[in-house]
Parts: C-alpha cells; sequence; structure tokens
C-alpha cells in the first residue's frame, strides 16, 4: 500500500504561482512513476504532468512552458511548480502514484486549485 498527502492548492490571481507538493509513504520502494492529474467536474479526469523514478517527464500540451514537475526521490516527494496560472487551470489537482509490476495506481485526495481572473 502506497499513501499520498497533497498540499500547496489555494487562491490565486491570473498570472500567479503555486506550488504543489505530494508526499508518499507506505511501501515506497513499489512507486516508478509519480505526476499529477486533474478533474473538473462532470469531466474525465486528465493528465497534468508525470516524472518517472528516472527523471523522465511527460506534460500536457495545455501546460507545457507553465508547470514544471520535480521529484525528490530521498523524501519520496512530488513537487507541480504552477507558473502564469490561468482561470481555467481552476479544478483539483489529485497526486497520482504509479507501482513496478503488478502496476497498481495510487491516488492522494486531491488539493484545490483556484484562479481568480
Amino acid at each position: 500500500q502506497v499513501q499520498l498527502v497533497e498540499s500547496g492548492g489555494g487562491l490565486v490571481q491570473a498570472g500567479g504561482s503555486l506550488r504543489l507538493s505530494c508526499a508518499a509513504s507506505g511501501n515506497i520502494f513499489s512507486i516508478n512513476t509519480m505526476g499529477w492529474y486533474r478533474q473538473a467536474l462532470g469531466r474525465q479526469r486528465e493528465l497534468v504532468a508525470t516524472i518517472t523514478k528516472g527523471g523522465i517527464t511527460n506534460s500536457a500540451d495545455s501546460v507545457k512552458g507553465r508547470f514544471t514537475i520535480s521529484r525528490d526521490n530521498a523524501k519520496n516527494t512530488v513537487y507541480l511548480q504552477m507558473n502564469s496560472l490561468k482561470p481555467e487551470d481552476t479544478t483539483v489537482y489529485y497526486c497520482n502514484a504509479k507501482t513496478y509490476g503488478p502496476i497498481l495506481n495510487y491516488w492522494g485526495q486531491g488539493t484545490q486549485v483556484t484562479v481568480s481572473s
């Protein structure tokens, strides 16, 4: 089992910045990829950015150039630095961890990000 605890959401004006953090505990040695997803009400959960244990990153086109994902393996923590925030970035952000085989998905409780115009 892996537990994920997120922090760092909040309210910010358009153009501002926020940094999300997600700390993993439990069976951390089984974790390969960590990342962030977001889900607006009534919509499917979508990828924001992911990072492997080796540091390979992937991100959605909508956040490229604005959001940066990073990871501190020693602290078992993944970060999402969000700059140039837009009102359309407003939603709940979820931390995700995927394990090595068998591939299991774990999710955090979600953190609200609100960007005012």
